[in-house]
């Protein structure tokens, strides 16, 4: 099963002119390379400042999508990064997250993504189904190191 592990954003990691030490990006690759290691890591990347994004709002039947440049006020409920493991239960994915090597005060927000089984057939028809697994079997592996 598939979990996104969800980095909450920060004010430093939301100052596009705040980087982090080198000694964080030590610590990131030293986990990543445990990640691939186990055979369980399928992605993962950071986010720039929201800054440099935009949000699109949808307005229901026939309005057009508004686009808002960032930077977005809220931190709190902004992304910084994140990862996608392939894991064989919870337990595991809790794991992995725990050995997160993040400082006091960092937030870490655990998913598990919807496969296609979470879906009633009246929903997602079997034979589309069949075709989103099947691009997820030829496209989602784990990194090999």
């Amino acid at each position: 099963m598939r979990f996104m592990m969800l980095v909450k954003a920060t004010p430093e990691s939301e100052a596009a002119e705040v980087m982090p030490g080198p000694e964080v990006f030590e610590a990131m690759h030293r986990y990543n390379k445990e990640l691939i290691k186990a055979g369980v890591l399928l992605a993962a990347d950071g986010l720039l400042p929201s800054s440099q994004g935009f949000r699109v709002a949808f307005h229901g039947s026939g309005g057009s999508p508004t686009v808002t440049d960032g930077p977005f006020t809220e931190t709190k409920e902004l992304l910084a990064g994140y990862w996608v493991i392939d894991v064989s239960s919870r337990e595991e994915a809790e794991e992995w997250a725990k050995r997160v090597p993040f400082q006091a005060g960092d937030v870490l927000e655990v998913r598990q993504v919807a496969e296609t089984a979470d879906f009633p057939e009246d929903v997602l028809p079997p034979e589309m189904a069949a075709e989103e697994q099947a691009w997820r079997d030829a496209n989602q592996r784990p990194v090999q190191g």
